[in-house]
């Protein structure tokens, strides 16, 4: 048990930490916003900068598609339009039990608003016990579907159901479709994975059902997007830091890897994240310019390469992500921006269409023991062996 009293007599030292970082805090944040704020920055030279630089620093940083400082109001919104969220939620394969399997549960939400309002709210669990399902394969290897694997496998559910529902949107009716989190697929970043998994689940998959949204987008003012709340991104602070870099490219190994950091000219920005700077720099219901992600795992997007920008409400900033297709897209864009603006003033600063997809969505602890007596009911009611681990047995005991 957690003697919080023990902790109570380190506060004062940990409070004193915090107090003086947000002083430093403050002032790198202050020459961060006036160098973004001044008309001298010279936006050409640093988008160039940064593509030639992308690869040779040690931090990610946003590709320019505008000059950084750009800011938007927010537009119109459609009297008559509809917003469709997905979330997921899984049961992950338990190793202590005999019985392999995993539950992945999507809930889906279609708001329509305008002179024929109505909501339609549903839950579609699947489980999932095959061996087919229960690992990828090539034929020679195969890997398990497990873990941050299954968390990208009940990704990919999420966009399929949110495709086959934005396929019965009425081609006249202005569409959001909105998803939870990011659209890069961070789990596959990883080089950890062989190459048969990333096909399967990106370019099979994945890319495949973002190709479906664009042709079915192509004629249809439908637009797809992610929100990410309170994000923790630094990848447009990280692009500033070249604005500093006195080199023509900014090879870090080459040039700075014996300079001690605190006084690398980029490290004015050290710290600082993309809400700080956009929390300065824009108004209530304003959007950033738009930037893109130069991650590696985005690269392999195409055109489908995820594409950013920040938005400011009232208690956050929110950072929205949308494929290639929406962000060149000027009526699509602002689409996104409009909707989703809408929806966090509906929702009390967060999406109300997502708020509901996660209520659909979500697998209480309850749902998970339910689920495993259901499993062991199977078992005895077929007379097959139930087999679990000495630890499994010892975490449902009470010994004292």
């Amino acid at each position: 048990m957690l003697d919080l009293t023990k902790v109570a007599a380190q506060a004062n030292a940990a409070i004193d930490h915090l107090r003086d970082g947000q002083v430093d805090h403050q002032i790198r944040l202050d020459d961060v916003t006036n160098l973004l704020d001044k008309s001298s920055l010279d936006f050409e030279t640093l988008r160039q900068k940064i593509e030639t630089s992308g690869k040779k620093t040690p931090w990610l940083m946003a590709g320019l598609v505008g000059p950084p400082g750009e800011r938007f109001p927010q537009p119109p919104t459609p009297p008559n339009h509809t917003v469709l969220a997905t979330d997921g939620s899984h049961i992950d394969v338990d190793r202590h039990q005999s019985v392999r399997c995993y539950l992945i549960n999507i809930g889906q939400v279609r708001l329509n608003y305008g002179d024929d309002a109505s909501a339609e709210l549903s839950n579609i669990p699947k489980l999932y016990a095959g061996k087919a399902e229960m690992y990828l394969s090539n034929g020679l290897h195969k890997q398990a579907v497990e873990s941050t694997l299954l968390g990208i496998k009940r990704t990919l559910a999420e966009f399929s159901h949110l495709a086959t529902m934005s396929g019965d949107v009425p081609p006249e009716r202005s569409a959001l479709a909105l998803v939870d989190g990011s659209l890069i697929l961070w789990g596959l970043a990883s080089e950890k994975y062989p190459d048969f998994v990333s096909q399967e689940l990106l370019e099979n998959g994945y890319l495949q059902t973002m190709e479906e949204f664009r042709l079915l987008a192509e004629h249809r003012c439908i637009a797809l997007a992610s929100y990410i709340s309170f994000p923790r991104s630094a990848d447009v602070v990280n692009s500033l830091r070249l604005v500093r870099c006195p080199k023509v490219v900014a090879d870090c190994d080459k040039h700075c890897k014996n300079t001690p950091s605190d006084i690398r000219p980029c490290e004015f920005v050290a710290g600082l994240q993309d809400s700080d700077l956009f929390g300065r720099l824009l108004n209530n219901n304003e959007r950033s310019a738009v930037f893109y992600s130069q991650s590696r795992i985005s690269g392999r997007y195409g055109q489908h390469r995820v594409h950013f920008y920040y938005l400011k409400l009232t208690d956050e900033i929110a950072r929205v992500e949308v494929p290639q297709w929406v962000a060149t897209d000027t009526e699509k864009l602002a689409l996104t921006h409009a909707l989703i603006l809408d929806q966090c003033h509906r929702g009390n600063g967060y999406p109300v269409a997502l708020a509901e997809a996660h209520e659909q969505a979500v697998v209480t602890g309850v749902d998970r023991a339910s689920f495993q007596h259901m499993l062991e009911h199977w078992l005895i009611a077929e007379r097959l062996p139930q087999t679990t681990s000495a630890k499994s047995q010892s975490k449902r005991t009470r010994w004292v």
